[in-house]
């Protein structure tokens, strides 16, 4: 009756996606590899849970 207010997994996976990306690019741009690297494996595991969780909603 209320499923409109219970909050959206995927969305809160997805923001923090976006950050763990962002920070990945500018890791990158200061010539940090190591951590660029680290970042992106991270955003990269996000990004499958997402894919899964939208899976599920279908």
């Amino acid at each position: 009756m209320f499923g409109f207010l219970k909050a959206d997994p995927a969305k809160k996976l997805r923001k923090t996606y976006d950050q763990k990306s962002t920070e990945a690019m500018l890791a990158q741009r200061k010539g940090d590899i190591k951590t660029y690297s680290m970042l992106t494996a991270e955003a990269e595991e996000l990004w499958k849970e997402i894919q899964q969780l939208k899976a599920v909603d279908k």
